[in-house]
C-alpha cells in the first residue's frame, strides 16, 4: 500500500517536473524523507504530511476494505491509465 501511495506522489512530481528537493522545502521535510516516501521505505511519517503533499498535488487517501481489487477499482485504474 505505501509503495503505491508513494508510487502515484512520484509519478505526479515527475509529470510536473517538479524536484524532491523542492517538495521536501515546501513541506518542511527532508529530500531524504520526500524519497522514502516515493519508495514506500519511509520508517514514520505522519499522516497529515501525507495528506497535505496528496492535497497539493490534487490526489486524495482512499480507504477501502483489504483484499483483492474490484472491478470497479481495476477499471478505474485503467482508466486513468488510458487503458480502455
Amino acid at each position: 500500500m505505501l509503495f503505491k501511495l508513494g508510487n502515484q506522489i512520484r509519478e505526479e512530481r515527475k509529470r510536473r517536473k517538479l524536484s524532491q528537493a523542492y517538495i521536501a522545502d515546501l513541506f518542511g521535510m527532508s529530500r531524504t524523507t520526500i524519497g522514502q516516501i516515493e519508495n514506500g521505505i519511509v520508517p514514520e511519517v505522519g499522516i497529515r504530511k501525507v495528506v497535505r503533499i496528496l492535497e497539493y498535488f490534487g490526489l486524495e487517501l482512499v480507504v477501502r476494505k483489504s483484499g483483492p481489487p474490484t472491478l470497479e477499482e481495476i477499471q478505474e485504474e485503467n482508466r486513468s491509465d488510458g487503458i480502455y
